[in-house]
Formats: C-alpha cells, structure tokens, sequence
C-alpha cells in the first residue's frame, strides 16, 4: 500500500472534510485516475519516435502506454486519419497514489528554479493538469539514454465540486501550489 493512499485514507479526508465543511467522509473529493500524455507530432515522419517514447513513458509511470491516432486529416500539417500522433497512460488506484508521491516528492523538487506548481491548471470540473517541459526530470530516466527532450502532461482527474475542493485535495495530498500575490504581500515579500 502506498505511504500516501494510507495517509489520504487515515487522516487526509478527516483534514478535507474538516477544511470543506463535509459532513459526510463518503463525500470529500478524491483522485480518481491521473493520466499521463506525450504529444508526438514527429511520429508522423519517424516510426522509431513512438518505440523510443513509448519506452521512456513505461518506465516513468510503470505501465505500457497506449498509441493514440488521428481522428481526422489534417492536410497543413500532412496529418492522416489514423496516424500516431501520441501516446497515453492512465495510472489508477496504487499505481496512481506512488506516481502522485513520486511526483510531489522527488520530481518537483528536481526541477531547476521551481517555484511552486501554478494553479492555472484547473478546468471547471476541478480536474488539474500539469505539464512538464522535460522528461529527464524523473529518476528513472537517463540523461545518457535520451534522443530528444521531449514534454508530457499529467491530467488529475478528481472527484468533487469545483476548483477549490480539487485544489485543497491536492495540497493535501503534497501538492507545492505557488502561493498567490496577495498572500506574498501580507507576507511581506
């Protein structure tokens, strides 16, 4: 089991359900699944592309990722219907709580200048999504084994009402969100 699926489940509803005013435990927001997203647009032109992403994906999120295709032409930029454009995975129970620790813990921090996750990522659902400008970040990636440095997105998909349920589950949960202006001022930084 993992260390933050435990903590979520022993003390990290009883904080949101405290914090949100639930009543209810059964009804505090949870991570329903995170899926992780490469865009691969120079598939189209070099089949080896998609093998050697495919590979570092399956080893960043432990699972085989799936090929997405086109759905439609694209004449601009030479795209058929049917054509890799991608690759997906969608970690869930476990699998997704360890890659939200890893995350948070070990691949946030290794980030050059970071300075907190900006909460610009959330979409009227309260889902967030993330994305990262470089794959070297994670651990299990190495520098010497790369081709290209090539980005990836991570959508958490969580259960409740809104921005503010998702994005206090998050910070729970470890999230390092930047702190708003106003909140540097009071500060006084």
């Amino acid at each position: 089991m993992s260390n933050l699926f435990k903590y979520y489940q022993e003390e990290g509803r009883k904080i949101l359900a405290k914090d949100l005013g639930i009543g209810n435990i059964m009804m505090v927001p949870k991570l329903v699944k995170i899926v992780v997203n490469i865009g691969l647009g120079e598939a189209l032109t070099d089949k080896k592309v998609l093998e050697v992403a495919a590979g570092q994906l399956s080893q960043i999120t432990g699972q085989k990722p799936s090929i997405r295709r086109a759905k439609h032409d694209i004449s601009s930029f030479k795209l058929r219907q049917g054509d890799a454009v991608g690759l997906k995975v969608t970690l869930r129970g476990r699998m997704m709580y360890d890659f939200c620790e890893k995350l948070v813990k070990i691949v946030l921090p290794r980030i050059r200048d970071f300075r907190g996750v900006p909460d610009t990522g959330f979409d009227k659902e309260g889902n967030f999504t993330l994305g990262l400008s470089e794959q070297i970040v994670f651990p299990e990636i190495e520098y010497s084994q790369v081709d290209k440095i090539r980005g990836l997105e991570m959508t958490f998909v969580i259960s409740g009402k809104g921005k503010k349920e998702a994005r206090r589950l998050l910070e729970v949960l470890g999230m390092p969100f930047k702190k708003p202006v106003a909140a540097k001022r009071a500060e006084g930084k």
